[in-house]
């Protein structure tokens, strides 16, 4: 299912958080914090902030006194004064003995007393008080107590500007908004193979040719930051307790930067940047020492603009196709006595760490840095699940968590919404009290493929919030219903930040039930006040109760609030048939990403659309798939029908051919025909194709077997050769 979100959306959030948990905005909002403080005592008597409210820092805190001031002025308007001895009507700012990342806030009538570990730990207990006067007008603040410190050191948001270009104001609202959550690291993701983003000045090109693609108009697509646009960026985030982790992707994702200077790839060119999205062959040559000559040069650039310890180098998705093939790649493999192009990549991931470790820097590089041996030094941002942390911390380094299941962004709702995120947990399973030093922590990734800008906002709040206490309060005790509770008093906050946020989950949920071999469909929302409208192609309608599905129809499904429907819309298709509702045996394991709802997600009569996170694919990657359906009884059959998918950019291929089987036992089948494939597994297009297989005469079967041959690898012309493919399956159907 497909859903896009349209201006209508803040106030039907709120509306729906209210609605579920009966909480009144104007309850309880001096103590809505999030994230939730590890202890907190709250009385009900105020101090109110004034015009004459001075403001004190002594003299190891006064680096963020001009941050708190104009926080301060934004929110109360009040220019307040800064003076050097501290009095009643006071903020007052104070280093104290405290670990490095505690601070107590204590609020009194008299006036509001800060005391930190450091002067971060006091950016965030400002942030806490940023939060209440946010709140509650400007103005007043409960009396309180509050002590707090973080579980995890790392707590990020990984902000990909490469395949989309994001303006500098908008990077530095991320940076307000990371802060006032209490999240420390920006990872900014500034290369790709749709764009470089950073400027270097020994290699000018990188920005004059690599910045820019062709935008399909007949124009250019793009943009770049100065080397003064990121130092202000820098200062702008380190102001705010904020870190920011530049990405310079290698060996691979590289082909802007190739596509300006081709001769340090295996082939020498020519490339252009590219304009799709996906993987692609074309990467760094590793047995070019020039290579390694021009990323120094240009990582001892970047080390000049950014202060943080750790670069991010990639690391993730290289094909081989090149190496393979490359001379001088083979001969460094036979020079280094490497065994493959896996170690071939280890030997590229350490010997640039060894350089940035010459220049006191740290590496971070995504799990696949472990094929091959993982560098000394190397810390693991582990994406493909938890297994690559888990690994990665038994080897004794340190490990990012940001798996694809909790920490995709980019993914929609109905893969990743607000209570999946609020449930992730970064430390995998099977790690001793030792091991689980070595999580610093996690992120949450908002990759821009398809999400430019202006959709940023929609995808990350307020799945951000849940992450932000994932990430300090840790597992503690937690409780779904009251985070939604505080959350809801954050809505209008975010409004005046001007947030445009999104969706907690998906708005209205589409279920099918087989009942007395009829397809019935409902339309279900946790928000009980919202209407729900369908059209079927000829007429619309109000869903008020499930609806039987007689033959294969379109729905387009919208809603509202009162008299205004919004405008987001549902589109699916719906296809009733004889094995509805069955459980089928697939030999195969469907990927845990890509599930179709499940067991019953082949027969639920729901079709896939062009969209393979659509929520109706259920995905296998590199296998065969055989599927065996019992029809419970002899049963008169004259079609048998499967749909797939193919997006070669995504390695998701239709399947060689399909053959249709069927049995009266269970154990002996015969063979009823064939479809073979009749796209070109070349085709880019994102489309389906249906294998229907039409018998000239009715037949009697109680089992019905289909196998699906899929591909099995990327093809040789494909930028991903030899890795294995996808095969995207949605319903088996039986008439």
């Amino acid at each position: 299912m497909i859903f896009k979100l349209n201006s209508y959306y803040r106030i039907y959030v709120l509306s729906m958080v209210i609605g579920s948990t009966g909480c009144n905005p104007s309850e309880n909002s001096s103590i809505a914090l999030i994230p939730k403080p590890t202890e907190i005592s709250v009385s009900n008597r105020t101090f109110k902030i004034n015009d004459e409210t001075q403001l004190y820092f002594d003299s190891e805190s006064f680096t963020n006194a001009e941050v708190v001031r104009k926080y301060l002025k934004n929110i109360t308007s009040f220019d307040l004064e800064i003076v050097d001895e501290e009095k009643k009507n006071m903020i007052s700012f104070k280093i104290g003995d405290l670990p490095s990342n505690e601070y107590h806030l204590s609020v009194n009538e008299d006036r509001i007393e800060l005391i930190g570990g450091s002067n971060q730990a006091l950016l965030y207990g400002f942030q806490s008080l940023r939060q209440i006067l946010l709140m509650n007008g400007g103005y007043s603040v409960p009396i309180l107590e509050i002590i707090d410190r973080p579980e995890f050191a790392w707590r990020g948001l990984l902000l990909d500007c490469s395949r989309h270009f994001m303006e500098k104001h908008f990077v530095k609202k991320y940076i307000d908004l990371l802060a006032l959550y209490k999240m420390n690291v920006l990872h900014w993701h500034l290369t790709e193979d749709q764009g470089w983003r950073i400027e270097i000045d020994k290699y000018p090109k990188l920005t004059e040719l690599g910045a820019w693609r062709d935008d399909g108009k007949g124009g250019k697509y793009g943009g770049f930051y100065t080397k003064e646009d990121i130092r202000e960026i820098v200062d702008y985030a380190l102001a705010r307790g904020v870190t920011i982790v530049p990405e310079i992707e290698l060996p691979g994702h590289s082909q802007a930067a190739l596509a300006a200077y081709p001769e340090y790839s295996c082939t020498g060119g020519p490339f252009e940047v590219e304009t799709e999205w996906g993987v692609f062959k074309e990467i760094y040559c590793a047995g070019n020492d020039s290579t390694f000559s021009f990323l120094e040069d240009i990582l001892s650039e970047v080390i000049e603009l950014f202060p943080s310890e750790y670069i991010h180098i990639g690391g993730d998705e290289v094909p081989k196709y090149r190496w393979e093939h490359c001379v001088k790649c083979q001969r460094r493999i036979q020079a280094e006595g490497l065994h493959d192009e896996h170690e071939l990549q280890s030997y590229f991931i350490s010997r640039i760490g060894s350089f940035l470790a010459s220049k006191g820097k740290k590496i971070i590089g995504w799990d696949e840095i472990l094929e091959g041996g993982l560098p000394e030094g190397a810390t693991v941002q582990s994406w493909r699940g938890f297994e690559g942390a888990k690994t990665a911390v038994k080897l004794g380094h340190k490990a990012i968590v940001s798996p694809t299941s909790h920490a995709y962004f980019d993914y929609g709702l109905n893969d990743i919404d607000l209570e999946k995120v609020y449930h992730f947990n970064p430390i995998p399973e099977g790690l001793t009290k030792q091991e689980k030093e070595f999580i610093l922590g996690g992120e949450c990734n908002m990759w821009s493929e398809r999400a430019p800008q202006t959709k940023i906002d929609s995808k990350v709040f307020p799945r951000l919030i849940a992450m932000s206490e994932v990430l300090w309060s840790g597992q503690g005790q937690k409780n779904f219903n009251e985070f939604r509770s505080r959350l809801s008093q954050h809505y209008p906050m975010l409004d005046k930040l001007n947030v445009n946020y999104g969706f907690e989950t998906v708005p209205v949920k589409i279920e099918t039930q087989s009942e007395n071999n009829n397809l019935k469909v409902s339309l279900v929302s946790y928000d009980s006040t919202l209407i729900i409208y369908y059209h079927d192609g000829l007429k619309n309608y109000t869903y008020t109760n499930p609806q039987k599905i007689l033959e294969s129809t379109s729905w387009a499904i919208t809603f509202g609030k009162g008299t205004s429907i919004f405008k987001d819309t549902i589109y699916q298709r719906f296809e009733p048939h004889l094995a509805n509702g069955l459980k089928p045996k697939v030999e195969a394991e469907y990927h845990s990403n890509y599930t179709a709802g499940g067991a019953y997600g082949l027969t639920n009569g729901t079709k896939g659309t062009n969209q393979f996170r659509d929520g109706n694919w259920q995905g296998y990657w590199g296998d065969d798939v055989t599927a065996t359906l019992d029809l419970g009884e002899l049963i008169s059959i004259q079609q048998l029908s499967s749909g797939f998918l193919q997006y070669n950019n995504a390695w998701i291929f239709f399947p060689v051919e399909v053959t249709y089987e069927i049995s009266s036992d269970g154990i002996n089948f015969s063979s009823l025909g064939t479809v073979l494939n009749s796209d070109s597994p070349r085709n880019k297009e994102q489309k389906t194709q249906e294998y229907t297989l039409v018998l000239q005469d009715k037949i009697m079967a109680r089992y019905i077997r289909i196998k699906a041959k899929n591909l099995g690898f990327c093809p040789e012309w494909h930028d991903a050769a030899g890795s294995k493919a996808w095969l995207f399956i949605d319903e088996i159907s039986v008439k």
